[in-house]
């Protein structure tokens, strides 16, 4: 081993066929040109990890996924370009980890990276097409994203953002993916100070999307569950009105909160056909609705065509944010009081028990975000 770097370290390994993670001893990942290693001090829970552990969406096992993490930097990679990220620095991972010399990335749209979607997502690797992650006996281990559910973590720089003082640590995970996906998808909306704003299904993302939607000045703020007590952890986190679609008739609570016209602004973060075909039911004249939750399979929803057309209405996907721009903007966000990452995080695991951060998540217990903590 090298200085602050041990050759081995605990990862939670999702080897297909079920949902199950098996913790395993596995070799510290060697970074490579523009690369950091990373050790991990929290990882968060999100539901689009569950999709890959279910089959849900295609992604080749054995594998570490979770995407969503806080850490600190041990070594660069060497011969990457001199940059202001240095060892020993705090810094928080964005899932959506540019490659920064494509045709999207030099546009400035780093949430559609071509090497980021076409190696990592659908081949588990880095943009050399290799991982860095192997078992002991040499054969591979797919990495989703930067593979965070590890005591190490190898990371693109391009991916990774200062973490100032006052910001806590292990919570601050949730910045990477789920206030990043949030803060993204409000951009992509141009959700302007004085809208109203309607948010189904209130997770983890969609929790997010409250914090977001006050730090932007949305009014009215609308959160939309069937969970009583999601709905009350979104009140406290500032949505002004809360509907239980399980028993109440959410278009009549919506039309009733904005004056009888509809949200400016509606967002979809589950990814079921239901609740993407609601939030568009939910839009005033000339209203946006962004679909963040990712689905099962080849889910599809439908969509009423005359109300789209003649009420000259917007259906937008928002798939995170742009990195290099957005990931500082979130982290500052939360670093002024914007985004209160304590409050975002409402359980917390060991790695040991990561596999049941997944199957609480799967059963509909986790209001906001869950964190694994790496105790090493």
């Amino acid at each position: 081993m090298t200085a602050g770097r041990p050759d081995s370290m605990r990862a939670a390994i999702w080897n297909g066929g079920s949902p199950e993670l098996v913790i395993e001893t596995i070799p510290v990942p060697t970074p490579a040109r523009g690369e950091a290693l990373l050790r991990v001090a929290a990882c968060g829970v999100c539901h689009t990890d569950l999709h890959v552990m279910k089959a849900e969406v295609a992604f080749p096992p054995p594998a570490v996924v979770g995407h969503e993490v806080s850490g600190t930097i041990v070594e660069i990679g060497p011969g990457s370009t001199p940059t202001d990220l240095r060892p020993g620095q705090r810094v928080v991972g964005a899932f959506i980890m540019p490659c920064t010399e494509c045709e999207a990335c030099r546009a400035g749209r780093d949430d559609m990276c071509e090497a980021f979607f076409e190696q990592n997502r659908l081949k588990g690797n880095l943009f050399d097409g290799t991982t860095r992650l192997h078992r002991p006996d040499g054969s591979r281990l797919s990495m989703y994203s930067m593979a965070g559910l590890a005591e190490y973590a190898v990371v693109p720089l391009s991916a990774l953002a200062p973490l100032p003082p006052g910001v806590s640590f292990e919570e601050a995970a949730v910045l990477g993916c789920a206030a990043f996906t949030a803060y993204g998808a409000a951009a992509k909306a141009e959700l302007a100070a004085g809208e109203s704003m309607a948010i189904v299904a209130t997770g983890g993302v969609g929790s997010s999307l409250i914090q977001v939607g006050r730090y932007l000045g949305a009014s009215p703020i609308i959160a939309i569950d069937i969970d009583d007590d999601k709905l009350a952890a979104a009140s406290a986190l500032g949505a002004d009105v809360v509907i239980n679609s399980a028993r109440e008739d959410v278009l009549d609570r919506v039309r009733e909160a904005t004056g009888g016209k509809g949200v400016s602004v509606a967002f979809e973060a589950l990814g079921r056909p239901q609740t993407f075909e609601l939030a568009v039911s939910l839009l005033r004249e000339g209203g946006r609705m962004v679909a963040v939750g990712i689905a099962a399979g080849a889910a599809t929803a439908a969509v009423p065509i005359t109300p789209l057309v003649r009420r000259g209405q917007v259906v937008m996907g928002s798939f995170g944010a742009r990195t290099r721009r957005d990931l500082p903007r979130v982290i500052e966000m939360a670093a002024s009081g914007g985004y209160d990452v304590d409050r975002a995080v409402t359980r917390r695991y060991s790695l040991e028990h990561a596999g049941d951060a997944y199957a609480a998540l799967d059963r509909g217990e986790i209001s906001g975000r869950a964190i694994v903590t790496m105790a090493h």
